[in-house]
């Protein structure tokens, strides 16, 4: 197994967010749980380019402090919300041969669901511990309605297995 963590960046990591204290929660401690069992823990932050506010080098682009990487941790950039779209990260997770991912992160309605599903068209096993991706409003839902539609509707059965917080983390 692999950890993702997609896209916990400073400038949208913020209490605005479904069920914030939660998702910091339970995301720092399947961070925490995969280190000590040596599971490797990759980061992948979203570039908007240059001028954007959200690009290398500005503060909002940043990796949240509360999930901050440790030294040797990978991290990589995506411009496109699937991280796959990052040719990279996709022949390094190809050339370790794993095929199970677990992905938590930001933000449930774009890259965690456009991350997801390439996944899956590329064969791989997708965990989702409940909890650990999260999203605002908008102009159709509320961040809690979008996070239900896709953990319990459009996710499960179909893309990736959702599982309980604490079987996610006897799962490392």
């Amino acid at each position: 197994m692999i950890l993702l963590v997609i896209d916990i960046q400073k400038g949208i990591a913020d209490d605005e967010l479904y069920a914030f204290d939660t998702f910091k929660e339970r995301t720092v401690a399947i961070i925490d749980k995969c280190r000590k069992k040596n599971v490797e823990v990759i980061y992948v932050q979203h570039d908007d380019g240059p001028g954007s506010g959200f690009s290398v080098g500005d503060e909002d682009f940043e990796i949240a402090d509360f999930v901050a990487p440790k030294k040797g941790e990978k991290i990589f950039y995506k411009t496109i919300n699937s991280c796959f779209g990052n040719k990279e990260l996709a022949d390094y997770l190809a050339s370790t041969g794993e095929k199970e991912l677990m992905i938590i992160g930001l933000q449930t309605n774009f890259c965690i669901d456009a991350s997801i599903k390439s996944a899956y068209e590329r064969g791989y096993k997708v965990i989702i511990p409940e909890g650990t991706n999260s999203t605002f409003d908008n102009d159709y839902m509320t961040g809690e309605t979008t996070y239900n539609y896709y953990n319990e509707f459009i996710w499960p059965n179909r893309f990736v297995d959702i599982v309980e917080f604490n079987e996610a983390l006897n799962m490392i």
